[in-house]
């Protein structure tokens, strides 16, 4: 028997439909929880929630706190309570001081920052009011050094991390922990093979495969950080086995950032 045990936690992910937000919520399914899947591609989200044993999809906007407290408030009135609370909602782009434009660098740091301040705004009261819960943010190695002409999102996820020590020295005292896992790069991920091979290569001015070898070398364990890295942190965050842990930024990245 598996010392963690999930089996009908209620569990809410944003940016859940597609990519590595629908790996979390379905490995959280597999795993026995209850799973609201969060997006603002509603059509993605139900997809994915109607995979799941027991989901929900609901239309979410991170950027938009009202938006958050109607899915909170459809999380409590379906099951009753929210167990576990993954921010994963994130996009990045990618340029230089030169190239990258405020708008855009203001359209990451309200998505990937702002927008996890307000997803733990809107779940939080309902964790602490039972005096329990895990919330994980899903960072990245970038929250912890900077990143290369990848300013935004480096920006933002530094900022991330800041907002998971103070929430987790707010929540303390009142049994609810907030962790974040810092992936490392997902090369294989369509995110990777669909923009962001092309993004850097545009802005590093080599080729894709180039920028492939580049990545790969700089990871020690010489692979590329799979879904299913992340998955596992994951759990191990949500469980009672991590039960002495919080504040923590967790690197999931082959030794690339210790």
């Amino acid at each position: 028997m598996s010392l963690i045990d999930l089996k009908g936690k209620v569990a809410v992910v944003t940016g859940a439909s597609q990519g590595l937000g629908e790996a979390l919520a379905k490995r959280l399914d597999k795993e026995g929880c209850k799973v609201a899947v969060c997006d603002v591609n509603f059509e993605g989200a139900t997809k994915v929630a109607s995979s799941l044993n027991e989901g929900i999809a609901i239309a979410v906007d991170v950027t938009n706190f009202a938006s958050l407290q109607e899915a909170a408030k459809t999380v409590i009135e379906k099951w009753g309570k929210v167990d576990i609370l993954i921010s994963n909602a994130a996009i990045l782009k990618s340029g230089d001081i030169y190239n990258l434009s405020a708008e855009a660098f203001a359209l990451v740091t309200n998505i990937n920052l702002n927008g996890y301040f307000n997803t733990v705004k809107a779940f939080a009261p309902y964790m602490l009011e039972r005096k329990s819960g895990s919330i994980i943010q899903i960072n990245s190695k970038s929250g912890r050094k900077g990143s290369f002409k990848n300013g935004a999102y480096a920006a933002s996820k530094f900022g991330g991390v800041g907002l998971t020590q103070s929430l987790a020295l707010e929540f303390a005292e009142h049994g609810v922990r907030v962790n974040c896992i810092c992936p490392g790069n997902l090369l294989n991920s369509p995110l990777w093979v669909n923009s962001l091979f092309k993004q850097y290569a545009a802005n590093q001015g080599i080729s894709e495969e180039a920028v492939r070898e580049k990545y790969i070398n700089q990871v020690p364990m010489k692979r590329s950080c799979e879904y299913l890295d992340i998955e596992n942190a994951m759990v191990f965050l949500a469980s009672d086995q991590s039960s002495y842990m919080t504040g923590q930024a967790i690197n999931v990245t082959g030794g690339q950032q210790m």
